[in-house]
């Protein structure tokens, strides 16, 4: 699985990364793929993990994509959104 994240910052792309899922012993579920991929992602950006929310759940599934808001994460941070989306 590959992972693009932004942070963004009005209509600014701050910065981004891409990560890649390494291949495992065992078979790993989409959703802990996911999870390391976007655990992975938020240490390349040098930003601490959102809370996933349903909203978050639905456009992912629907979109391939979902973003998170500044309120989705315990401290402050300085960007406005960041954004994840799934590479085929």
């Amino acid at each position: 699985m590959k992972l693009n994240g932004k942070l963004i910052q009005g209509t600014k792309i701050l910065k981004e990364a891409t990560v890649e899922s390494k291949p495992h012993e065992k078979e790993n579920s989409f959703r802990e793929t996911l999870e390391e991929c976007l655990i992975s992602v938020c240490k390349e950006l040098d930003i601490q993990v959102p809370i996933w929310l349903k909203k978050n759940t639905t456009e992912f599934v629907n979109y391939g994509r979902t973003s998170f808001t500044e309120e989705q994460f315990i401290e402050k941070v300085n960007f406005q959104r960041l954004e994840i989306k799934y590479i085929r």
